[in-house]
């Protein structure tokens, strides 16, 4: 999946592959993860270590966003049996700050529910910061509800909101 990306940021960390603004969607690679390393850090106060995302690669679900040659984000999903259905889990998404607010996450959004739905997801769900107001209206752009709070999910004592989008 390619999308073109808006026009005028190009913050020139290329490494040799420009594609012009050009934003692709491909599956993640070894060589990929310290990169999504470095955005994961940058993104979040209890951040997933090195060995969290080397275990996911080579899995479907494991994407990542490129734009002139660089990482520009990730996402991390997968679909598990639960209770005789298939359920889809993006597991972790994150978008480089100086790539944000241009349509990089809800690309790697879209591709990972194509993903989730081709490897038989009947729903999928996520967990957000109660306090993560732009990804929760990013999730609910996407058709994701929310459903329940969980109380002190997260390091830092806070809630998570649990948003699922039905496929059927």
């Amino acid at each position: 999946m390619t999308v073109r990306a808006p026009e005028g940021d190009d913050h020139g960390h290329g490494h040799g592959d420009r594609n012009d603004g050009e934003l692709a969607i491909r599956p993640a690679e070894r060589a990929d993860l310290l990169a999504v390393v470095r955005i994961e850090n940058e993104s979040f106060p209890q951040p997933w270590p090195y060995e969290a995302f080397d275990r996911f690669l080579g899995d479907p679900g494991f994407l990542v966003a490129v734009t002139n040659g660089d990482i520009a984000g990730y996402v991390v999903a997968d679909v598990s049996p639960s209770f005789g259905r298939q359920l889809g889990h993006v597991k972790d998404i994150a978008v480089h700050p100086d790539r944000r607010k241009m349509g990089v996450g809800s690309a790697l959004l879209s591709r990972s529910v194509a993903v989730l739905t081709a490897h038989g997801a009947d729903s999928i769900k996520l967990e957000v910061r109660r306090s993560n107001d732009r990804a929760k209206r990013l999730y609910r752009q996407f058709g994701f509800e929310p459903i329940r709070r969980i109380p002190g999910y997260y390091g830092n004592d806070e809630d998570a909101i649990v948003m699922v989008r039905q496929l059927e």
